[in-house]
């Protein structure tokens, strides 16, 4: 390998070819020698790192670079230890400015003309904009602890921070497992009330008596056994949120004292003689219609009007599945967090049955798969072996390939359609989406027997010809 002496220009000699060629990239390029000292720094180097070529050359790289992979993970040791070069491996430096840079770099060995070993030479690439670009796309898909790319959840995410900043009671609708405490949450995080608590209830654990005071606390004296003041929910809640889950379960009697803390503000202790201010923003959910439970006269029609000022509606994970492969991507990075195991990711086949579940239980199913996985696999990727029975049952030995085949089929199907008719079924707009090739969406429709529209969205804007 050919690597620019540093000696050239300072010996007044012009630049060879090859000097000027690692001048001209906008990769860096250094090496050293056997003793880890830098023997040439190209310009790219210079810029990458802040560090002048002339303090470069004749330190040691780790001086020079204070980078992630130094040390027992050096990838320029492990060249020159095993002979084979490291392509591509992803970390950070640290530059003169103190600022980290991610880069990605590779390395190979450095022969003298005699065939003997010299030392090693690295070149690395400044990832910053792509990671910036990442960031950026992922901040897209993300809010709070909400993850989606399903045009039904970033409707939501659009109205979201309006909905956050202003004091109205917040009705959240969904079907179990949907994930109405996590939105619950994430309005929490952008509301002016973000640095007050977040305070949970579920209203169907408790009886009522229970939950009564659970919310509103009681005095010392208000019934047998209460010894000394216990704040509840509404007080613990001060200055921050209230989340009343499954709101259809309170019965009528407390639905009024309810009604009278959103009217009014104020409510009262168990054995209190005066009245507390509510300091607190109420957000309510409920999997249930709450318009049929009025109706059956289970719910007050009241307190319906009252919390339904505003309403999130969360679509059931059977219509969202364009966001299953993300979400298996953020369960298999937390358990590996929670568990301290490194599980690389989920088997394509795996994914594809997953994919092919209607899941009742929706998020909160899929969270409980992925953890049966956990228990199941140790390392690599979680495979068909590793999914909870319910999903491999149906699936036998003899005609698995099948099986398989057809629940990748379902995935094309189900993400080309959604892909389609977001874009108003212009193919190049929804190859763009899928970040594939338009003609490899042509031949995904034809191998999948798709019937599309026959006008293709790239016509309705266009002028008509007929006069």
């Amino acid at each position: 390998m050919v690597i620019m002496n540093s000696r050239n220009k300072s010996n007044g000699f012009p630049p060879s070819p090859s000097d000027a060629i690692l001048e001209s990239i906008s990769d860096g390029v250094f090496t050293v020698d056997l003793d880890w000292n830098i023997t040439s720094f190209n310009r790219a180097a210079e810029f990458i790192t802040g560090v002048n070529r002339k303090e470069a050359i004749g330190r040691q790289c780790s001086e020079v670079f204070r980078s992630s992979m130094c040390g027992d993970t050096c990838s320029l040791q492990q060249t020159v230890k095993t002979g084979k070069p490291v392509i591509g491996t992803s970390g950070y430096i640290i530059n003169a400015e103190g600022r980290r840079i991610p880069i990605s770099i590779s390395t190979a060995e450095l022969r003298g003309s005699d065939g003997q070993l010299v030392g090693a030479a690295e070149t690395f690439r400044d990832l910053s904009e792509i990671e910036s670009l990442r960031s950026e796309l992922a901040g897209k898909f993300q809010l709070g602890e909400l993850t989606s790319r399903s045009q039904l959840m970033l409707r939501l995410f659009e109205v979201l921070p309006a909905i956050a900043s202003s004091p109205s009671t917040v009705l959240i609708l969904g079907e179990t497992g949907t994930g109405k405490e996590v939105m619950a949450r994430a309005v929490h995080s952008l509301s002016p009330r973000k640095r007050g608590p977040f305070i949970a209830v579920n209203c169907g654990a408790l009886p009522d008596t229970l939950l009564e005071s659970e919310l509103f606390g009681y005095k010392a004296g208000a019934f047998t056994g209460a010894n000394k003041d216990k704040p509840g929910r509404f007080a613990m809640a001060k200055g921050g949120t209230l989340f009343l889950d499954e709101i259809c379960e309170v019965s009528p009697a407390l639905q009024v004292k309810l009604l009278r803390v959103l009217q009014e503000r104020t409510y009262e202790a168990l054995g209190a003689t005066r009245s507390e201010v509510a300091d607190v923003r109420i957000l309510v959910a409920t999997n249930k219609d709450l318009a049929e439970q009025m109706r059956n006269g289970l719910f007050r029609e009241d307190l319906y009007y009252r919390i339904n000022v505003v309403r999130l509606e969360l679509p059931p994970l059977r219509r969202r599945k364009e966001d299953l492969p993300l979400l298996v991507e953020q369960f298999i990075h937390r358990f590996n967090r929670l568990q301290q195991k490194n599980l690389q990711g989920i088997a394509p086949e795996a994914l594809s049955l997953l994919m092919a579940h209607d899941w009742p239980g929706n998020i909160r199913e899929l969270e409980n798969a992925i953890e049966h996985a956990f228990i199941l696999c140790n390392s690599g990727h979680i495979s068909l072996a590793h999914l909870p029975k319910i999903f491999t049952a149906r699936v036998s030995t003899i005609d698995a390939d099948i099986d398989i085949r057809s629940a990748r089929n379902t995935l094309d199907i189900n993400t080309i359609l959604a892909a389609l008719r977001r874009n108003s079924f212009n193919r190049l707009a929804a190859a763009k989406e899928l970040g594939i090739h338009k003609t490899t969406l042509f031949r995904k429709i034809k191998k999948l027997n798709l019937t599309l529209p026959d006008q293709d969205g790239r016509s309705e804007n266009k002028p008509s010809n007929h006069k």
